[in-house]
């Protein structure tokens, strides 16, 4: 498989806090990874790595084999797509100018955008809510409208940040199908950092293991599920520490 996030020996901490240290950590093309790990374990602050928004006390993350500037107009960073925890849509737009807004930022042309803007709607299973503001509609939906507009961009790798936190298990079960059908029709990678086992039995190819600051385990479902570590049978099976 072809290598698309290789990351190498990260550290950081904040303050005495130390987050990552040498964690190292490769994506491949076209799968989807999720990284577990208990809260406080650097899941999220591993994704805003990825994307610029931290950057790293020493090591060094590379996309395609070039390395990561920590930059506005990084060329690297326009290869990722995010659908953050809360979903993060701006309440004083509606569906419609939600989703436009990165394609108005690239300067798509608002009659491609009247035509794209369903169309991404479609898939994610939604249509006819483009009026719509965000307070008028379920978690659930918001997830939806903002993985619509996390794909209007056509990123080759998506990040999702705890995807299925506070929606219903039923809902729960959608989000899932929704990030499998990504994977399966635009060929997008995909990392999810998520704390539902459930969920990531059901969607990963394979899990990392995040714990104290480097990668505990890593491996398929089944290998997870068959892992003997003291620390990794704990976390799946739920049991605090005694």
């Amino acid at each position: 498989m072809k290598e698309k996030i290789i990351i190498h020996n990260l550290h950081k901490s904040f303050g005495q806090q130390i987050i990552f240290s040498g964690l190292n950590l490769t994506v491949y093309e076209g799968e989807i990874l999720c990284i577990i790990g208990k809260s406080g374990s650097g899941k999220s602050v591993l994704l805003k790595h990825c994307i610029g928004i931290i950057k790293p006390d020493s090591g060094t993350i590379s996309v395609d084999g070039q390395p990561l500037t920590y930059t506005d107009d990084s060329a690297i960073l326009k290869k990722f797509g995010v659908l953050f925890q809360g979903g993060a849509l701006f309440d004083s737009m509606n569906v419609y100018d939600n989703i436009a807004f990165p394609l108005r930022r690239q300067g798509v042309s608002e009659e491609v955008i009247a035509h794209k803007v369903p169309e991404l709607l479609a898939h994610v299973g939604l249509k006819g809510i483009e009026s719509k503001s965000p307070s008028e509609l379920s978690g659930g939906i918001q997830k939806r409208v903002a993985l619509a507009r996390a794909i209007a961009k056509s990123p080759e790798i998506m990040l999702y940040d705890e995807p299925t936190t506070g929606v219903d298990p039923i809902t729960a079960g959608s989000v899932d199908r929704l990030i499998v059908y990504m994977r399966n029709t635009f060929g997008m990678t995909s990392v999810v950092v998520t704390h539902d086992m459930r969920s990531a039995f059901r969607i990963a190819d394979r899990i990392a293991m995040l714990h104290n600051g480097t990668i505990l385990f890593e491996g398929t479902p089944q290998q997870l599920q068959e892992c003997q570590d003291a620390v990794v049978r704990q976390f799946i099976a739920g049991k605090a520490s005694a």
